[in-house]
């Protein structure tokens, strides 16, 4: 099926978040995942008005501003994806979601491939199941990648992994795995782009953010 264009895919909830009141209605993106989405930086610190489900909302309401925009962190700190499926149906789809955005691809390396790409399908499946809009994001970087170790080549397979699954389903993909990579290649030090040695920096955010918004397209 193959991941879909970046202003075709979410244009149909676009012009959902174009519409003037009396017209319009709340449209619901929910963010599920682990400590990333939720806000953790230098743990034990959350800082959410820095993190990117914040930053998505401000860009969105910005670009939308007759909409009535809720975005809804459901992540849990230190959570990998078998157990945010466990509990999709009652902390997720219960909020009748438009747009679903997936985070677990830094934790997942715990759990291992196959048991998180069997939760990832759960979780697309019951979203989409449900009519909603999905966006799978690659894992952003850690520390590991200074050392090319185990830990840091399994996170490159899941963030290959994730991106398959886009492909698949032919959903939207948020390459947090990438943008990290623009900004080395660019010059760009790791450091500025983590507050702790897992969690993204603001800096690391916007970037994140970034990925995301860029399926919005300006009505």
């Amino acid at each position: 099926m193959g991941i879909p264009a970046k202003d075709r895919y979410l244009s149909a909830l676009c012009d959902r978040l174009a519409r003037r009141w009396p017209d319009n209605a709340a449209v619901n993106i929910i963010c599920h995942g682990h400590s990333v989405p939720a806000g953790y930086a230098c743990t034990p610190w959350v800082d959410t008005l820095h993190a990117y489900p914040h930053l998505v909302r401000k860009t969105l309401c910005q670009r939308f501003p007759y909409a009535v925009i809720n975005v809804i962190v459901t992540a849990v700190g230190g959570e990998a994806s078998p157990q945010g499926a466990d509990r999709f149906v009652s902390d997720v789809l219960c909020h009748k979601p438009d747009l679903v955005i997936l985070d677990y691809g830094l934790n997942d390396r715990g759990p291992g491939l196959g048991e998180a790409e069997r939760a990832w399908r759960s979780m697309i499946e019951m979203a989409l199941d449900r009519g909603a809009f999905l966006m799978l994001m690659t894992p952003s970087w850690d520390q590991t990648w200074f050392s090319k170790d185990s830990n840091w080549r399994a996170l490159e397979a899941h963030a290959a992994q994730e991106r398959a699954l886009a492909g698949e389903y032919g959903v939207a993909l948020g390459d947090s795995f990438a943008a990290f990579q623009r900004y080395i290649d660019r010059g760009g030090d790791l450091q500025d782009l983590l507050s702790h040695w897992n969690h993204p920096s603001p800096l690391g955010h916007e970037l994140i953010a970034r990925e995301i918004t860029c399926w919005f397209t300006a009505r």
